[in-house]
């Protein structure tokens, strides 16, 4: 292999961080992160505690690496009116938002583990990076002006707001927040 070529991704590790993301939902599914064990992760997903180690350093890294689909989910339903099919005015929220929201309100033990109130924690910080990242790069393409500025304001408006609805201080249901949080970072978009 030459130097600045990558190597594929082997498909055991693949299947195997596969299988102990599903194999940590499962159990957190019925029980709290902290009530989790890692002997109860290897088990179920049919591996050895040394394979856990060597592909993870502990739970807490195992849940953020399993609940990076939400990171996904997140952006791309914040930028579904773009894309989507039926793409609606900016004036709406996309219907994937409130959607996105009612999956995480479904996992919200979990995800408040790892996001933490005010957008804090390992799941925040992903995030808050991603969201951070789509949202400049967008403005750039568009010409808009402070693209720096407005996508830091966006991604820290959202992630602090959805973390903080994760923990229940923020009582609306997910439509309600949709709708809200929409407002907020349209607002945000047009200040400058």
């Amino acid at each position: 292999m030459s130097p600045g070529q990558e190597r594929a991704p082997d498909p055991r590790t693949a299947r195997t961080r596969q299988r102990l993301r599903e194999s940590l939902l499962a159990e957190c599914a019925t029980a709290a992160l902290a009530e989790v064990s890692v002997s109860a992760v290897v088990r179920r997903a049919g591996v050895g505690r040394a394979t856990f180690y060597l592909h993870y350093e502990d739970l807490t890294a195992l849940a953020v690496d399993a609940c990076a689909d939400v990171v996904r989910a997140a952006v791309d339903a914040l930028h579904a009116w773009q894309t989507g099919p039926g793409a609606r005015p900016p004036g709406q929220p996309p219907a994937a938002l409130a959607g996105f929201l009612a999956q995480a309100a479904a996992r919200a033990p979990l995800y408040g583990v790892l996001l933490l109130p005010g957008g804090l924690g390992p799941l925040g910080e992903r995030l808050h990076h991603e969201l951070r990242e789509r949202a400049r790069a967008e403005r750039e393409a568009a010409g808009a002006p402070h693209p720096e500025l407005v996508a830091s304001a966006v991604a820290a408006a959202f992630t602090g707001v959805l973390a903080d609805w994760l923990h229940g201080t923020v009582p609306m249901g997910p439509d309600a927040l949709a709708e809200q949080l929409w407002l907020l970072l349209m607002g945000l978009h047009r200040a400058v």
